[in-house]
């Protein structure tokens, strides 16, 4: 999963945070959202409930929000990433 969230930084479009995947989920322009294993409960859910209304399918990432912003090439920490155009990359297809 972390090659794949690599080439969609590279070659793809996609929002790290919170209230910017809300704001993509709202417009409907989030084709998919993770989340780390360590986002809030609320959070989570209100994240969930969003995607089920934008028919947006969700992936719980194996890794906490340090690794998940690692693997994302960030130095910092990110609980919520929504893809809004995957590139070269297979991760809306991929089911891992």
């Amino acid at each position: 999963m972390n090659s794949r969230i690599k080439l969609v930084m590279k070659s793809g479009k996609a929002l790290l945070g919170y209230k910017s995947s809300v704001k993509a989920l709202r417009r409907g322009k989030a084709k998919m959202v993770l989340i780390s294993s360590n986002c809030p409960p609320l959070r989570k859910s209100e994240i969930e409930y969003y995607a089920m209304l934008a028919k947006t399918s969700v992936h719980h990432y194996k890794g906490d929000n340090t690794s998940l912003g690692t693997a994302c090439g960030k130095l910092f920490n990110c609980s919520i990433l929504s893809i809004t155009d995957a590139g070269d990359s297979d991760i809306l297809t991929a089911k891992e």
